[in-house]
Parts: structure tokens; C-alpha cells; sequence
């Protein structure tokens, strides 16, 4: 193991240059998609940023809409049960936070393509959404969104998984963000994903969180970083042979990290398609939380 950076005791740490202003999150109602609510909430509040909750059902009769709305998850309730607003908060209290929320209900059938023009018009700078861990004939015959949406977007993904640790209490919204794993490879380009993590970490606050750099493969092949404005973090270095996705995967395990960061482009040809690609398929298995970040901005949404 190489240590490659230090953590200094500083006040506040310089603050990488990634915004998290904008947060997405899609929503099916379910118990699993309000733990993700939990995360994308935590870090609007601290970020002092917006965000928008959208669901989308394929049909909503006139008379059912207002039970529809009363299914979003409650922020002034989460926020009350962690003790930053009053039991009865107003709305008003919550924009006195510098938090702004916005509640969206569609009516399609075509869910993930409702999202995708959604962003397309009101771009989010990371979106926060569940994962259905589904394996084998169950995995093709459910119609999966979030890995679709991610991909498409093109925009920076926190998937957050219904088993296994999380690092955001939707109790009481303290935050258990301190290991965070980054698996960097020359291609795609891991720097923009070094760089989010960090502020991803920045913005919950985790000040005193410690990164793993893992690159499966030698001295030789291992990527080079740029740490400049990251000196104040404390990176690690260590490296692994064998199949990428199943290192990832064992070093997550073995470090128990709360979060596990990969660089990502997108399918790469016809066959990767068809199994998945590498950040697809350690968030099928993973037990923490995964940010997917593209290796480059996106300058427009992946048509279908």
C-alpha cells in the first residue's frame, strides 16, 4: 500500500471544483427508493441546493392524483424526524434552509424516457436513485431504469442498493461517509472521478473521509493523478491482478467501504452491451453505495 496524499487538520478543505447544486431523484414509492431519498435530501441540505423528485406512473386517474401526491416522500417530515425543522414546519421554514424542493408527478408509460427529456431540459449535476439487484431471468424481465438513466443522462450517478450499508441514516440523518474506494484505470479517465468524490465527500461533510485508490493491474498501467487542490485528503494507493470487476468487488468487501467510485463511458461495443459494463455490473453486486462518474461531460443525452 502507497500513501500519496496527506489529510491535513485544516478548517475547511479546499473545495473541488465539482458542483452538487442540482440534484435528481426518480422515485418509485417504494421503501428502497426512500433510503436513496434519504442520501439525495442529506446532500441538497448541506449543499444548500435544489432538488427535484419526480415519479412517473403510466396511468393516473384525475380522481387518484391527489393520493399520488401524498406518496412522495415527506421532506419536511424527514427533516423534522432529524431535528432541523419543527414537528408542522411550513414550507417557508425549508426555504429558510437554502434548500429548494421541487415534487414532480408524469403520466407515461415510457418512464425512463420521461426522465431523460426531463434532464435534458433541467440538467442535474447528480442524480441519486435506487438499484434493483436482480441477476439472471429476473433481471431481464424487469424493465430496469436506473442504469438506463444513468448512462443516458450522461450526468454524475449515485446508485444506492436496496441490501447491504448505506451512509446516510433516514432516521435521524447523520452521515457514515469515511472510506471511500476509488477504482482508477487510464481508460476511461478516472480524474474527473477523483475529483467528485472528493466533493462528494465535501459536500456531506465528511471532512476526515479516506480514499483507496485501486487500480487492477501494475506500476506500468496505473494511471496518473492529478492531486493539485486535493493535498489537504489523504489518498492511498494499492494495486491488484485478476478480473477488474471481481477485485473491485473483494477490495470493497475487505476494506468495508461505505463507497465505491468508478469512471465510466458507457457501453463500449455490441458485447459489452450485452453483459454490461464494468460500472454496471460491480453496482449489480455491490454492498455500498457506487458513484458513477463519467469520464467527461456529456454535451448531450444518449438517444435510444
Amino acid at each position: 500500500m502507497k500513501e500519496v496524499g496527506n489529510t491535513k487538520h485544516a478548517v475547511e478543505l479546499r473545495k473541488p471544483s465539482v458542483s452538487l447544486a442540482r440534484i435528481f431523484h426518480p422515485s418509485d414509492f417504494s421503501s428502497v427508493s426512500e433510503v436513496a431519498f434519504g442520501h439525495a435530501l442529506k446532500l441538497a441540505l448541506e449543499e444548500k441546493g435544489a432538488l427535484t423528485i419526480m415519479h412517473v406512473a403510466a396511468h393516473i386517474h384525475p380522481e387518484g392524483e391527489e393520493r399520488q401526491w401524498l406518496r412522495f416522500p415527506g421532506v419536511r417530515t424527514t427533516l423534522a424526524r432529524w431535528g432541523v425543522l419543527p414537528e408542522r414546519a411550513r414550507r417557508d421554514q425549508v426555504a429558510a434552509l437554502g434548500l429548494e424542493v421541487k415534487k414532480i408527478l408524469a403520466s407515461s408509460s415510457r418512464a425512463l424516457d420521461s426522465m431523460v427529456r426531463y434532464l435534458a431540459e433541467y440538467p442535474a449535476d447528480l442524480i441519486v436513485l435506487a438499484t434493483y439487484q436482480r441477476e439472471g431471468l429476473a433481471r431481464w424481465m424487469h424493465k430496469s431504469v436506473a442504469e438506463p438513466l444513468a448512462r443516458r443522462s450522461g450526468a454524475m450517478t449515485l446508485f444506492v442498493p436496496p441490501l447491504g450499508k448505506t451512509f446516510v441514516s433516514l432516521e435521524d440523518g447523520s452521515v457514515t461517509l469515511k472510506k471511500i474506494l476509488i477504482a482508477a484505470d487510464r481508460k476511461p479517465d478516472p480524474q474527473r472521478a477523483l475529483t467528485s468524490a472528493c466533493s462528494l465527500a465535501r459536500g456531506f461533510g465528511c471532512l476526515d473521509a479516506e480514499f483507496l485508490l485501486l487500480h487492477v493491474g501494475t506500476e506500468t498501467t496505473a494511471p496518473v493523478l492529478n492531486f493539485t487542490g486535493l493535498e489537504d485528503w489523504r489518498f492511498e494507493k494499492i494495486l491488484r491482478q485478476g478480473n477488474v470487476v471481481e477485485r473491485v468487488l473483494q477490495v470493497a468487501a475487505d476494506w468495508n467501504a461505505d463507497l465505491t467510485v468508478l469512471a465510466t463511458e458507457g457501453h463500449l461495443d455490441f458485447l459489452d452491451a450485452l453483459r454490461g459494463s464494468t460500472t454496471e455490473r460491480v453496482l449489480r453486486e455491490s454492498h455500498c453505495p457506487v458513484l458513477a462518474v463519467p469520464a467527461t461531460t456529456a454535451s448531450s443525452l444518449q438517444a435510444i
